[in-house]
């Protein structure tokens, strides 16, 4: 962890969210994820980590219940 216990390193975040520091460092380059830099290390707010799953998350879920309703109008899937 950084020294400040409200910020987490791109392998704690990667952790924190289940996938690869490579990854996190492409949502960072993309602007998804704001962070700063201490020294050659990035370093993200873990308030700004959560609200990015939290974003994550909500659009997941709506997709799959989108692809709930198609699966019904389609018919015979078992929906």
């Amino acid at each position: 962890m950084t020294e400040n216990r409200d910020e987490v390193t791109v392998e704690q975040a990667a952790s924190l969210l289940y996938v690869s520091s490579a990854f996190i460092m492409k949502l960072l380059d993309e602007g998804m994820i704001p962070f700063r830099t201490k020294r050659q290390y990035r370093s993200i707010r873990l308030n700004d980590l959560l609200a990015y799953k939290y974003k994550d998350d909500e659009a997941g879920a709506r997709i799959a219940d989108e692809l709930t309703v198609e699966a019904q109008e389609l018919g015979g899937m078992g929906y």
